[in-house]
């Protein structure tokens, strides 16, 4: 008998070798319906730990990232093309397919901002990975944020001069958003003026690279600065990498938040930790990681927070 998770990944290689058969990963009616059939077949809430699967499991999910990854640049490429076209593009955000999972993935990240950043709103922000569609900076220096600076930093020159046209049509953000073509590896001083600083999902393609940018990060940012890094949780995780507390070296983690919804991406929300006498000769020392039982959360816009807590008891029961 196969058990559901079996079939679980059993599905998510069928999609796979599909996927990778593909002459090309723009946007065309079998991408599109391929990357739609895995996007269902990972979304659903899953106690599946992809760290305990098999090698050859672990090295199709790695090249899956990836070809997620190149497939999500075309289809932002793509629509921020077509958005370039219109007189005022900012009032046609919503011909992109996942605009409202954008809309919905700010409101999470600004509440989680709020909770831990009560006493003043963010006068600078730095967004790493902002790429040729830069949704989250629009929709939180629209919405939410809508008197911050937004630093959109991007190693792909062509990404960021799409971004630019696009935000050049907005009087109000073309004053408040800023677009940097660098690798953030090259970037130090500057990163300390920031209040926080957004890493982006497919930064980081793998856990070494990953580590190595939190590391940078964990080294340049101010001391209390925000980090907020994009994860995933569960099947999800065949779809982007995922941040374990313990690799956020030099910060104390604050929140994890696994949404449930349509939005893909779970957030954890960090601190850069003070520099002290204690850890000044060793700043990516391991510090605090949250109680699993207090800080996890699981979010459902209709459930609002859902304690982790109950995930565990579930899990334990059918183990």
């Amino acid at each position: 008998m196969v058990c559901e998770k079996d079939q679980l990944v059993q599905k998510i290689c069928e999609l796979y070798d599909q996927i990778s058969s593909l002459e090309s990963l723009k946007p065309s009616e079998d991408v599109n319906m391929l990357f739609t059939q895995l996007v269902l077949t990972c979304m659903p809430p899953s106690l599946i730990d992809v760290t305990k699967l098999c090698m050859k499991i672990q090295e199709t999910r790695s090249k899956l990232i990836r070809l997620c990854g190149e497939a999500e640049g075309h289809l932002e490429s793509h629509f921020s093309t077509i958005l370039a076209s219109y007189t005022n593009p900012l009032h046609h955000l919503n011909i992109f397919p996942y605009y409202s999972n954008y809309l919905k993935l700010g409101q999470l990240e600004f509440d989680i901002l709020t909770k831990h950043c009560s006493e003043h709103v963010p006068n600078n922000v730095a967004f790493v990975g902002s790429g040729p569609l830069p949704l989250t900076s629009i929709v939180l220096a629209s919405s939410h944020l809508t008197t911050t600076r937004f630093h959109n930093y991007d190693i792909d020159p062509s990404a960021n001069a799409k971004a630019v046209r696009l935000v050049s049509s907005g009087p109000d953000l073309s004053r408040r958003m800023f677009f940097h073509t660098t690798d953030i590896m090259d970037v130090t001083d500057a990163l300390r003026d920031y209040d926080l600083v957004f890493l982006a999902a497919l930064v980081g393609m793998d856990k070494d690279a990953k580590v190595r940018v939190v590391d940078h990060l964990a080294k340049y940012m101010a001391p209390g600065a925000l980090l907020m890094v994009r994860s995933a949780h569960g099947a999800r995780a065949f779809l982007y990498p995922v941040v374990d507390p313990c690799d956020l070296r030099g910060f104390d983690v604050l929140s994890i938040f696994h949404p449930t919804d349509e939005v893909i991406n779970s957030v954890v929300v960090a601190r850069k930790v003070p520099t002290t006498k204690h850890n000044a000769d060793n700043p990516l020392a391991p510090t605090k990681v949250p109680n699993k039982f207090l800080d996890i959360e699981m979010f459902d816009p209709l459930l609002n927070h859902v304690n982790l807590m109950e995930e565990i008891d579930i899990e334990e029961k059918l183990s």
